[in-house]
């Protein structure tokens, strides 16, 4: 780089530094001396704007003088560390400010911008745990910047509030055709065999995901269900058309009592398991290929079909249980068929939400470690939070939703087309 603006730079910066290091590295030199000028130029306006006069002015309501500055500190900002001295103000009348001169730009003993604390928080949402911060993060934000695991903890103090306005959001805004519905057991707090949070979330009329509710319950009980479904309806959630869950008795339960018109998907994934706790090991492996042949049947006849030869071949195996065990509760396991193709491969197993919960599961680490339940619930909000950033679309997105939404007729994943109506003969003259 040579001419005026290599010039530019030399001038603004050491001379030797800038022949000798990348542009983009003296460019940050200058815009963090940039950044340090203009904020002390700033915390000198503030200070005149208090006192009502310029720096060597005299006359006018006594408010108090200056006083040199604060001893320096370096402040972390998105352009690294600006070390600043703060201007002081002694003598302030007690009728002019009871506590004396504040700055509202730079609150004493603040070492971060606003910025930086999100930023930090975001990249502890992202899994970097709050002991790895301080090495990793020092030079980034000043050798004195506090970034121990605390300030972590203070940075998430805000959690609480954001996570109630959200809970109190209204619902009605919006038509929901599917709901997945399930819990995530944490182990925090003191009662690890028993906390639950219990999370749902659902599709919206532009096919996309968003996360409807999470409150923390006791075991994945139907009062627990119960409680969060009224809370939704309250708020104005319609009747989902579908509700995706596991074999959890409770949540079938409330969503039967609280939704009544909303029809039930099994998840075919957790049928496997329950199917393969009834068999020896040597069949297990074979159990989960049949089942899936069942869910990958084009039509709901060609899977009955292939249903009652693999249950057929579990009695003459004399796995009785199994075979029962495939049969009970059929008709919740192929909802699905009633509804457009492009969507079978979200509604057949609850792959939404358990992989949301495997992104959660990545802290579960930090939040063994909290003592109130309440905690761990604010941190599953927020990461959730962060995993809906990467959360793909319904396939056939809102064009399909509509269809689905205005109780178009599926059959086979294929829409039903109504045969146009014949007209009305006409009237015969007399």
């Amino acid at each position: 780089m040579t001419g005026r603006y290599q010039t530019r730079l030399t001038s603004a910066t050491d001379a030797s530094v800038a022949e000798h290091r990348p542009v983009w590295e003296t460019l940050e030199e200058i815009a963090r001396e940039g950044a340090r000028r203009l904020l002390a130029d700033v915390l000198e306006w503030e200070v005149e704007d208090f006192l009502g006069r310029r720096r060597h002015e005299r006359g006018g309501e006594f408010r108090g003088y200056r006083n040199g500055h604060a001893p320096e500190r370096e402040v972390g900002t998105g352009l690294g560390a600006v070390r600043v001295r703060a201007p002081r103000v002694a003598d302030v009348p007690a009728e002019v400010a009871t506590e004396g001169y504040r700055s509202e730009m730079l609150p004493r003993y603040q070492r971060r911008t606003a910025e930086s604390n999100a930023l930090l928080t975001r990249l502890y949402l992202e899994g970097l745990s709050s002991g790895d911060f301080e090495p990793v993060f020092r030079e980034f934000m000043g050798e004195a910047a506090p970034l121990s695991a605390s300030t972590i903890l203070r940075l998430k103090e805000g959690w609480a509030e954001e996570f109630q306005a959200w809970s109190r959001r209204k619902l009605d805004g919006q038509r929901y055709a599917y709901v997945w519905f399930d819990g995530l057991h944490l182990g925090c707090g003191h009662e690890d065999e028993h906390s639950v949070v219990l999370c749902v979330i659902g599709v919206g009329e532009d096919g996309a995901k968003e996360l409807l509710a999470l409150r923390l319950g006791y075991r994945e009980s139907t009062e627990s269900w119960k409680e969060l479904l009224r809370d939704l309806r309250d708020r104005g959630l319609k009747a989902p058309l579908v509700g995706c869950g596991d074999g959890a008795l409770g949540a079938w339960a409330a969503l039967a009592e609280i939704y009544p018109s909303t029809r039930h998907q099994r998840c075919w994934n957790h049928r496997v398991l329950n199917l393969q706790d009834k068999l020896p090991k040597r069949l297990q492996a074979a159990a989960r290929q049949e089942v899936r042949r069942l869910w990958e049947a084009p039509t709901r006849k060609e899977c009955e079909e292939r249903r009652d030869s693999y249950v057929a071949q579990l009695r003459e195996q004399g796995q009785v249980q199994a075979a029962d065990c495939l049969l009970r509760d059929w008709d919740d396991f192929v909802t699905f068929y009633d509804f457009p193709k492009e969507h079978w491969v979200h509604l057949r197993t609850t792959n939404p939400i358990e992989s949301v919960f495997g992104g959660v599961r990545v802290r579960t680490r930090v939040a063994r470690r909290m003592q109130v339940r309440e905690n761990a619930l604010y941190l599953v909000f927020k990461v959730i939070q962060r995993l809906a950033y990467n959360w793909r679309a319904l396939n056939g997105g809102a064009t399909l939703m509509t269809l689905v939404l205005s109780r178009t007729r599926f059959v086979d994943g294929v829409m039903v087309v109504a045969p146009p109506t014949p007209p009305e003969p006409l009237a015969q003259a007399a």
